[in-house]
């Protein structure tokens, strides 16, 4: 009689099964349909900007912030221009 042994599934396996079933929801964009949102960005909502900055003061890609294009290259101008009325620094502090 042969005895069944149950196999551990390594971590790399279970995450490769988890990418090809596709569990992964789209992200949705958070400046469409809602007109409070869009009007919050402004150039002088500073704290809101600094949400879509990295540590390193590099602005966020679509990608990884989820807006669409179209929101993504205003949200683009509006830090720069922020950026060039000294509301939010171009690069990281080093003390």
């Amino acid at each position: 009689m042969t005895k069944k042994i149950k196999l551990k599934i390594s971590a790399r396996l279970i995450k490769k099964r988890m990418r090809r079933l596709g569990t992964n929801q789209a992200k949705m964009c958070r400046f469409c349909g809602s007109v409070e949102q869009e009007q919050s960005l402004d150039y002088k909502n500073a704290l809101f900007l600094k949400s879509f900055i990295t540590e390193r003061g590099k602005i966020l890609a679509s990608r990884v912030s989820g807006c669409c294009a179209k929101h993504q290259r205003r949200l683009a101008k509006t830090i720069r221009f922020s950026r060039t009325m000294a509301l939010i620094p171009y690069t990281a502090k080093y003390y």
